[in-house]
């Protein structure tokens, strides 16, 4: 692939599946390079056709050890699959560290593979800022199947339901009592639910606890299923695929599927203003930027009367 400062010349160079040019294309969304907003805009109406699947839940619940089965089961019915696997960052270079990456070593070979590890960046959704740009390139360039592991997440870290057509929430067996399941945020964005490590104590007592907090939940037609897996051996995995089969059906049918979508694409606008709202005040850090500070500092100016000056400064 030859060099090209024009980061619009790697798109017709990713399309014919280079897999150099797809890596530079998200690298210079992933980290809002020159040119990042020109990607993804050509690369916006091409986009609308891959499914997303989004494989969530607490930390050391086996979402790797599942995506790679899931990465299997797809490539045996010859999809091409992509997979975003965000990781914590390093403290020190704030790259991601590749937990997910080198457990999938043995997708490395397989072109009809792409993984990517992102650096959640201290970003407390589960998913880095990045990742909903990263899906559109990858939208874009035609991969039919997105699956995005999120870094092992809380209760409140659930912003992967806004990049995603399918949620997979993962648990263990045991997880949590019936007061700390019934007020957690995972249960709220949930359209299929994995018990994975199901070879393990307590499994049969976590289905039925979580099937009754889905039951006295709000939902609409759509009732989460419930799969219990055991991602070492495969086991369960068919079944799993399956519910994600029929809960894409479901909003087919529904027509519930256009309004998902379109709340991802209101999504993607809100941080695009935001994003240029941040690159506007970077751009002002001068001399009005101090004297204003040293203002507020001396309590001569409070602080939302000096942003109101400033920002009223920048758009008039």
């Amino acid at each position: 692939m030859k060099s090209s400062l024009d980061p619009l010349a790697l798109i017709p160079v990713a399309l014919d599946g280079d897999r150099r040019a797809l890596a530079r294309l998200i690298t210079i969304v992933e980290n809002e390079r020159p040119g990042d907003e020109d990607v993804l805009a050509s690369l916006y109406s091409r986009t609308g056709n891959a499914w997303t699947t989004g494989v969530t839940g607490a930390p050391g619940a086996g979402k790797s050890t599942l995506t790679d089965r899931l990465i299997g089961i797809l490539r045996d019915r010859e999809t091409e699959v992509a997979v975003l696997a965000v990781d914590p960052s390093s403290p020190f270079s704030g790259g991601a560290i590749l937990g997910d990456r080198i457990r999938m070593q043995d997708r490395i070979d397989d072109r009809g593979v792409y993984i990517r590890s992102m650096a959640s960046r201290g970003h407390l959704g589960g998913i880095s800022e990045a990742t909903p740009r990263a899906v559109v390139v990858l939208d874009g360039v035609g991969f039919p199947e997105i699956l995005v592991e999120t870094v092992g997440v809380g209760q409140a870290e659930v912003e992967i339901a806004a990049a995603a057509d399918t949620t997979v929430v993962v648990l263990n067996p045991g997880w949590g009592d019936s007061v700390q399941v019934a007020k957690a945020g995972l249960l709220e964005i949930g359209d299929i639910f994995v018990v994975n490590k199901a070879d393990r104590d307590g499994v049969g007592e976590t289905v039925r606890d979580l099937k009754q907090m889905l039951e006295l939940g709000q939902h609409d037609d759509w009732q989460p299923s419930v799969v219990t897996t055991i991602a070492t051996t495969g086991e369960g995995l068919e079944e799993l695929i399956s519910a994600v089969l029929e809960h894409r059906m479901y909003l087919e049918k529904s027509g519930r599927l256009a309004a998902l979508r379109r709340s991802h694409v209101i999504s993607l606008f809100e941080q695009a203003v935001n994003v240029k709202i941040k690159r506007q005040m970077e751009g002002i850090r001068g001399e009005l930027w101090e004297q204003i500070s040293d203002d507020v500092a001396a309590h001569r100016l409070d602080p939302w009367n000096a942003a109101r000056t400033l920002v009223g400064d920048i758009t008039e």
